[in-house]
């Protein structure tokens, strides 16, 4: 969930003509980061066959109630969750799901990466920096790399990617 901004540049060629040069910059906002590990946290609850409430969210991240109620509330305006208020109850709108999924995915990867080929201590917070940077291409890349892992150091499923197919 990158915003991505292009830049243009302009220099004088060799041949004095103008040219325009575009180069990309990949704006990662908090908010993006945060909205991803709400996502996440809905989707590893979800996994556990658990009713997704928000105090169950709260848990998990361990943040306050009304702070989940606002942030499900912006996840509902863009359609990533279906959160009715009185309900308090969370569902997942496919999009949502499919980014849930991706970062549940990138997480136990990279943990499988820490401890089996860098031979590391896992360290969630490098863990947590690292993957909402990941493009689809480079999980598949890693996933390859590794060979396809079925679970991560914690026992825990990895779901499966274009590569494994």
């Amino acid at each position: 969930m990158s915003e991505t901004m292009t830049i243009t540049n302009r220099r004088k060629s060799t041949n004095k003509k103008e040219e325009q040069e575009q180069e990309e910059l990949y704006i990662d906002t908090a908010e993006a980061e945060h909205i991803e590990m709400y996502l996440k946290a809905i989707w590893a609850i979800r996994e556990r066959k658990e009713e997704v409430k928000v105090s169950s969210i709260a848990k998990l991240l361990n943040i306050r109630q009304p702070s989940v109620v606002q942030m499900l509330h912006k996840l509902n305006d863009a359609n990533l969750v279906e959160y009715k208020g009185g309900k308090n109850i969370v569902e997942l709108t496919s999009e949502g799901n499919k980014i849930g999924k991706q970062m549940i995915r990138n997480t136990r990867l990279l943990e499988v990466m820490m401890k089996d080929a860098l031979k590391i201590e896992i360290d969630e917070e490098m863990v947590c920096g690292i993957e909402h940077h990941m493009k689809k291409k480079f999980t598949d890349a890693l996933c390859t790399l590794l060979a396809h892992p079925r679970k991560c150091p914690h026992s825990n499923e990895i779901p499966y990617g274009r590569c494994c197919r």
